[in-house]
């Protein structure tokens, strides 16, 4: 038998199995085009907020607050906090000092990828807000930079609160 001929088999096989394995790697990258669900920031009487990137005009960008002293019912804006990807601003609302509501005012929504980021980072955040009860909250695995926009404006709405 010839000596080119024993190893051609070895080398079909390792051919196949780097062929395989390529295969594998760009259908795992590969990424579906889905249209991402937008997350619709909604206040607590129930209206839909369109997600915006910067505050309204006329705003401005440190904390205000509204309604009456710390044992009924208050709603504080948190400043705007700029992060890579644009600012982040929330809103709290407060009732006898403990945190019933967290609004996301503005968040990045510039592109798909950060209404796709922000439609499953914002609603954990706010979770996590409610039962901490203060600004110290986790970030979102993704949204590093969104969080700790998220995290400061609370912390700055609660500031003004008194909290």
């Amino acid at each position: 038998m010839h000596a080119l001929k024993k190893h051609r088999p070895l080398r079909r096989v390792t051919l196949a199995a780097a062929t395989t394995v390529t295969g594998f790697v760009l259908l795992l990258s590969l990424k579906p085009h889905t249209a991402p669900t937008v997350a619709q920031a909604t206040s607590s009487a129930g209206q839909s907020q369109s997600p915006s990137r910067s505050p309204a005009p006329g705003s401005s960008s440190s904390g205000s607050s509204g309604s009456t002293k710390s044992t009924g019912t208050k709603t504080v804006t948190g400043d705007t906090v700029q992060t890579r990807w644009g600012p982040v601003q929330v809103r709290v609302t407060l009732k006898n000092g403990k945190i019933t509501d967290v609004t996301a005012v503005s968040y990045p929504s510039d592109n798909p990828r950060d209404q796709e980021i922000n439609s499953y980072a914002l609603p954990q955040l706010r979770r996590e807000a409610l039962a901490a009860q203060s600004a110290r909250i986790d970030s979102v695995s993704g949204a590093t930079y969104t969080s700790d926009g998220y995290r400061q404006s609370l912390q700055s709405a609660l500031d003004s609160a008194g909290l």
